[in-house]
């Protein structure tokens, strides 16, 4: 039987690219499950807030935790996937994020909470550079840009855990929802995993060629260039992924302290903007193939930018939800693309990089948020988002030709 290595374009019959669609199945439903555990914990952060009695300024630092766990996993990870494949590392990733989402909802301090989710931290950064690192690989082996459809299934699976926290969320306990998803995760993880571990990642034909015909220097000439556009790219997913990681974390809040919505009301803003992104991603393999890269990355951060000052200084619930949705149209091709540049250019190291830079910015955005909800107010806090989305816009487009080369 033919292994993945020797599999030649997709465009084979059968036999020869059913590999490829099982990892495609099996990639997806990680991304998904990825982000319904992220939601699940997002939207009971009120509650868990009032359980610790901890102020928005607190708050913020235990939500550091999540940052540092993750930033310092996301580069071990990128040496891991190099050493054991992406594949193993996905996987154990997995066990580990359901295992640790269960932790945050036992603590009544701030300074536990911190500590706990650091734990969870680590393990969503680990899932994420492993994951994406995995999706690169297909993606190339596919020949086609679909990146952005397993960053769908994360929004869709992002969209579902809200909404499931909104519907449980007067009547389930923290600990008892998320407890639930850790049984959740490890049931996904235990079907879906042995499809990723019975198979090494695909390495297109084209490439494997390339690697064994092309002399050492001229791989090692552009490698000064190729980090300066994996640092460009990573920057790009930190401006994007910022304004995710401000919606995750305090859209709920802003609704209902600022807008004086119903908590179920408030914790559908983050189902809006996952909703929205997910439609995005599906449409953005078709936006990719017809507009290119650069005006995608423009034109998204363009609109994102806009649509986070309608959702932070609406006047009204609505208003700050339909925000939230374009706020999601706009954002939701920009990390996808960057992340996939990365890693076609330096691999899972590149993946690491481009992804630490960019989930640090999902994940440093909300402490920050908090000290400027403090300092001036929340909704003047969120428009940071709407800054940094149009920043993104600018990269994108003053660095278009060494991006194209």
């Amino acid at each position: 039987m033919p292994t993945l290595n020797k599999l030649g374009s997709v465009k084979d019959d059968s036999p020869r690219t059913s590999p490829l669609t099982r990892l495609r199945i099996a990639l997806t439903i990680f991304f998904a499950l990825d982000g319904f555990i992220f939601a699940g914990w997002v939207v009971r952060i009120p509650a868990v807030k009032q359980q610790t009695g901890a102020s928005a300024s607190t708050l913020g630092l235990a939500l550091l935790g999540v940052s540092a766990g993750a930033v310092i996993t996301m580069m071990l990870t990128g040496r891991l996937c190099r050493r054991f494949g992406s594949h193993p590392v996905t996987v154990v990733s997995g066990v580990l994020l359901a295992l640790s989402v269960a932790l945050p909802p036992l603590t009544h301090s701030a300074l536990t909470l911190g500590l706990v989710l650091l734990v969870f931290g680590a393990a969503y950064g680990g899932i994420n550079v492993a994951m994406n690192s995995a999706a690169v690989d297909l993606v190339a082996a596919l020949r086609r840009p679909v990146m952005p459809s397993f960053h769908a299934a994360f929004s869709l699976g992002g969209m579902l855990g809200a909404g499931l926290g909104g519907l449980v969320a007067g009547h389930v306990s923290p600990t008892r929802h998320l407890l639930a998803l850790t049984v959740i995760g490890l049931l996904v993880t235990a079907a879906v995993g042995p499809t990723l571990l019975r198979h090494d990642a695909p390495t297109p034909p084209d490439e494997r060629v390339r690697i064994r015909n092309e002399p050492a220097s001229a791989s090692e000439r552009p490698a000064g260039r190729v980090r300066g556009l994996v640092l460009v790219f990573g920057l790009i997913a930190l401006c994007t992924a910022y304004g995710e990681g401000a919606l995750a974390d305090w859209g709920a809040l802003h609704l209902e302290q600022d807008l004086h919505a119903h908590p179920g009301v408030a914790a559908a803003g983050y189902s809006c903007f996952a909703l929205a992104m997910t439609i995005g991603r599906l449409s953005g393999t078709t936006l990719l193939e017809r507009l290119g890269r650069t005006r995608t990355l423009v034109f998204g951060g363009a609109t994102g930018a806009a649509g986070m000052l309608l959702g932070s200084l609406a006047p009204t619930v609505w208003l700050a939800l339909l925000g939230f949705a374009v706020t999601g149209l706009g954002l939701a091709n920009i990390f996808p693309v960057a992340v996939e540049r990365a890693g076609a250019l330096a691999g899972p190291t590149g993946v690491a990089a481009a992804s630490t830079l960019g989930y640090g910015g999902m994940l440093l955005g909300p402490p920050m948020i908090g000290f400027m909800a403090d300092w001036f107010s929340l909704p003047a806090a969120l428009t940071s988002v709407a800054v940094l989305a149009g920043v993104a816009a600018l990269i994108g487009f003053a660095t278009r030709r060494a991006a194209v080369s």
